[in-house]
């Protein structure tokens, strides 16, 4: 009786232990959940700076999509970063076709990474009209 005991409670942490693990593993975040994340997360903690628009570009690929990337550049502390962001996913919260070349723009950057920056998100953008 005391192996059947035994065995009936390893099954069953077995069978917990391993249905944890298919809920947890099931539950993984795709590279644009990843992005949004960043965005979201740098617009909220992160410091401002001016910066300049350097391009404007769309990309054509292979599927019916295009990608739109902004590249610009700002200083923080002596440092210059040129940095490009993809805004395909943020078209309808600015309009690229009013975006120049060589506009000021405001930068949001992650204080502690000053490399990992933003100038649009979902619920702010720097760039100016």
């Amino acid at each position: 009786m005391n192996m059947f005991r035994i065995y009936t409670l390893t099954g069953a942490v077995v069978i917990a232990a391993a249905s944890s693990l298919v809920f947890l593993g099931g539950h993984k975040k795709t590279p644009e959940q990843y992005e949004m994340l960043r965005r979201q997360r740098i617009s909220a903690q992160g410091r401002i700076t001016d910066g300049t628009v350097l391009d404007v570009q769309e990309f054509d690929s292979d599927t019916d999509h295009s990608t739109q990337m902004v590249n610009y550049t700002y200083d923080v502390a002596g440092v210059q970063y040129d940095c490009s962001q993809d805004v395909t996913h943020l078209r309808q919260y600015l309009d690229l076709h009013s975006c120049r070349i060589g506009v000021a723009t405001s930068v949001k950057y992650d204080p502690h990474h000053p490399g990992n920056s933003i100038v649009v998100a979902e619920s702010w953008c720097g760039l100016r009209t």
